[in-house]
């Protein structure tokens, strides 16, 4: 994707929402993604939890 077409891209956004909607579609972009990556580490947490505790299990036997 060249830069001719990411300008293209970004005109026809500004035209479809114009200029006040776009700092609130972005905004809603960011809590979109933050929450996505919480969710991500949370699960990687538990799995890394979860092996933990299975080694130890394995040590006491």
């Amino acid at each position: 994707m060249g830069p001719m077409e990411i300008v293209l891209i970004a005109f026809l956004v500004l035209l479809l929402f114009g200029g006040k909607k776009i700092p609130e579609l972005m905004k809603g972009l960011g809590r979109g993604v933050r929450e996505f990556n919480d969710a991500k580490n949370s699960v990687s947490n538990e799995i890394k939890k979860g092996m933990n505790e299975s080694s130890e299990d394995s040590k006491e036997s």
